[in-house]
């Protein structure tokens, strides 16, 4: 079983059909697809694999019913789909998600508009998710009372409560390790994929493109790469790449910040929760039951551009805390209680806007004066990478169909891969006494192109979910390689400065040597 093999001098040697820059969840399903096609197919990431936007997710694939507000059919049929697809093809890491909203009659949170809501989606799809069994069904939408909505979240604001809308998206609790079995997946059925080596420069003669070159970050060596298509898939950084590729491209949309945050308290409700801040025109914000604490999200702030930092201001973390305070009035969620801060950039509408764009944008450039072969690639959800990618793929190799033998094949490795490689419970603790624990990781380290202390305890594992075991456990992690003492505190350092916003023991992982 081939391993995603770091090895940038090897990869250079061979043709592709097509290099995709960007190792996110957008740029791992591009690699998928194309893969899938029969391509040949090379990845490019410049730091580490889902190590951005991605990583900062709310960790919620999204239903669709959500865009029945606004009748974009298109849009909750592509939901619907992608659901089913990651339920049925990752079940070891996705999982249905009850999502519970009580109604207080206020603009379309009433009662009456979900009663429509959840009659029009058994309509439009009476069995596209009911037919399969087990924990991969989705059960149908339903309006309680508000009796039975505050038996399920017992914090709900007692004055005012009509009533409450339960429905069921997915979730991802372990996003990461995601990204990671698609990846591996796309090694094995013959990608390339490689991290820490940034695409500099594309390469192209007489309006074709030829390929791109990119810098090995860890040896400073460059190295070019051959292929007649690249797709951007940079994520909130496509509009910068495309400039760098030489390409003006307005239609791509300028960043904002994004961010959930995790806090150190058990989740008031075993299913998700959503409610809003009282005045108009006020976002939603969700508390996700995540890994036994809670996660809430998602708030937005204005970004000149993605060389500011996605991270909070002091006010803007204030601002957040009174305005979930405000929608879920019975928490008093306090500063002191938060063990995490996920923040990433995402598409906004314009320039300097806190608002999220809601679509998904792909272009080829050749449409625009640029060269044959050359797209970019922006995305909005986790949900809709894969059918992003798809239409990308489609659009690019119009010829090429998803074979059934390989289609079964991909079916074939996902079920015999599945399992928990990497993931542990938040409160789980090494054992002192007996390393075997360290087994399995040693093989995430031989088998996935691990090269940093962090890309082992955030992107390749759960351990850095808990922040203060992420730091307990760091030295003996740092066992796992063949490392100097220097590099090793480099390494415990770099992890310590991801964990600023930690609510962490005052030790650091240097003094757990």
């Amino acid at each position: 079983m081939r391993d995603i093999e770091r090895n940038p001098k090897l990869a250079s040697r061979q043709e592709y059909d097509l290099v995709v820059v960007g190792g996110g969840i957008y740029g791992a399903m591009m690699a998928l697809e194309a893969t899938l096609r029969d391509c040949s197919v090379l990845l490019l990431e410049k730091e580490d694999f889902g190590g951005a936007t991605s990583y900062n997710s709310l960790r919620i694939i999204h239903g669709g019913l959500r865009e029945l507000r606004t009748l974009n059919l298109q849009r909750y049929w592509t939901f619907g789909r992608e659901r089913r697809w990651f339920l049925e093809y990752f079940p070891d890491l996705v999982e249905r998600l009850p999502v519970l909203v009580p109604l207080y009659q206020r603009g379309l949170m009433r009662t009456s508009v979900f009663t429509l809501a959840f009659l029009v989606d058994r309509l439009l799809l009476p069995k596209r998710d009911r037919r399969v069994d087990g924990k991969r069904a989705i059960p149908y939408g339903q309006v309680l009372s508000s009796s039975e909505a505050k038996r399920l979240f017992p914090s709900a604001k007692k004055e005012g409560l009509k009533g409450g809308a339960l429905w069921y998206d997915a979730c991802v609790p372990d996003s990461q390790r995601l990204i990671m079995e698609v990846l591996r997946l796309v090694c094995q059925m013959g990608g390339t994929a490689l991290n820490y080596t940034p695409a500099v420069e594309l390469v192209s003669s007489q309006g074709q493109v030829e390929g791109v070159r990119a810098r090995d970050a860890r040896k400073d060596e460059s190295h070019r790469f051959h292929a007649d298509t690249v797709v951007n898939a940079a994520g909130p950084w496509s509009r910068e790449m495309a400039e760098r590729f030489g390409r003006h491209a307005p239609d791509l949309r300028p960043c904002l910040s994004a961010w959930n945050v995790l806090f150190d308290r058990e989740s008031p409700a075993e299913c998700a929760v959503g409610a809003a801040p009282s005045g108009s025109g006020a976002q939603h914000y969700f508390l996700h039951p995540w890994e036994g604490r809670l996660l809430v999200g998602t708030g937005h702030a204005a970004r000149e551009n993605t060389g500011e930092s996605p991270h909070l201001s002091q006010e803007e973390l204030d601002d957040f805390l009174r305005e979930v305070n405000d929608a879920f009035p019975n928490l008093e969620l306090s500063r002191d209680e938060i063990l995490h801060v996920y923040a990433g950039h995402l598409p906004a509408k314009r320039r300097g806007s806190p608002s999220l764009s809601k679509e998904e944008t792909w272009i080829d450039h050749s449409d625009h004066g640029g060269p044959e072969g050359l797209l970019s690639v922006q995305g909005t959800k986790f949900t809709a990478a894969r059918s992003t990618a798809e239409t990308v793929m489609k659009h690019l190799f119009p010829d090429r169909i998803v074979p059934k033998g390989r289609h079964d094949a991909f079916r074939k490795a996902r079920s015999e891969r599945a399992g928990e490689r990497g993931v542990f419970d938040y409160n789980w603790a090494p054992p002192s006494s007996d390393s075997s624990w360290l087994e399995p990781l040693a093989r995430i380290v031989e088998e996935e192109a691990v090269v940093h202390l962090d890309d082992l305890v955030l992107r390749r594992t759960n351990l850095g979910d808990n922040p203060k075991r992420a730091l307990r456990v760091a030295p003996r992690l740092c066992d796992l390689f063949d490392w100097d003492e220097k590099r090793r505190r480099n390494e415990l350092e770099r992890l310590n400065d991801h964990f600023r916003w930690a609510n962490a023991p005052e030790s650091t992982a240097e003094e757990y040597v």
